[in-house]
């Protein structure tokens, strides 16, 4: 099965949206996003090892341009090649009616709260709200803004307030405790556009180098 060589998803060359040729050679594409990055500059994605991953401030980080997926991330980091206390990254996304659907087909998480209207007006919500568990998911979004490749050890949530369908939220990760191992201690927390925490807690992660 062919690879698409921006994201490095799996493209069934039956169901492929785009295709282009480079050089002599066929290239299969998961979507016309990919497609465009391609052709914009298709040596990069030919030539390089791991071409997909994503350049910032001078580091590369485990992020793929991946398809449809949205989101903006910044990062304040001292030293790339050192962590420390202090360092920090950010992850911004709204969260859409389509990602709700999507997440609930993907987890069977089909709770009526998020999906139908209906049900959720006679909530002390008054209408549909997003899953926590899919707001979490922008911690583990943020934490692929690291340089490294970092993997979760634990974390510790309180659910502040409900995320209506439809809000932008921030997630921000921060560098508390360097711990023994390549490991740290963050806090995590998601805001919303009116600066009001919806998400807060702790988080203890491994950072290992990214495969060459």
């Amino acid at each position: 099965m062919p690879v698409d060589p921006v994201c490095g998803m799996e493209v069934p060359m039956d169901d492929t949206e785009a295709t282009t040729d480079y050089e002599g050679e066929s290239f299969y594409f998961c979507s016309t996003d990919c497609l465009e990055l391609f052709e914009g500059a298709p040596k990069k994605y030919v030539e390089t090892p791991h071409p997909h991953l994503v350049e910032a401030s001078g580091t590369v980080l485990p992020r793929l341009p991946y398809g449809r997926a949205k989101g903006e991330f910044d990062i304040e980091i001292e030293d790339p090649t050192s962590l420390q206390e202090g360092d920090s990254v950010r992850f911004s996304k709204e969260i859409t009616d389509d990602d709700v659907r999507k997440f609930a087909e993907a987890t069977s998480d089909t709770n009526a709260l998020h999906l139908n209207d209906a049900f959720a007006e006679k909530t002390r919500f008054g209408h549909r709200i997003v899953h926590g568990t899919l707001v979490s998911g922008l911690i583990s979004a943020a934490l692929a803004c690291f340089p490294g490749l970092t993997i979760y050890i634990s974390q510790n949530l309180e659910f502040r307030r409900p995320v209506d369908i439809g809000e932008s939220l921030t997630a921000q990760c921060k560098i508390v405790d360097e711990l023994e191992g390549d490991q740290y201690r963050l806090t995590t927390r998601i805001e919303n556009d009116a600066d009001e925490i919806v998400l807060d807690g702790t988080a203890t992660v491994l950072i290992d180098p990214l495969p060459e």
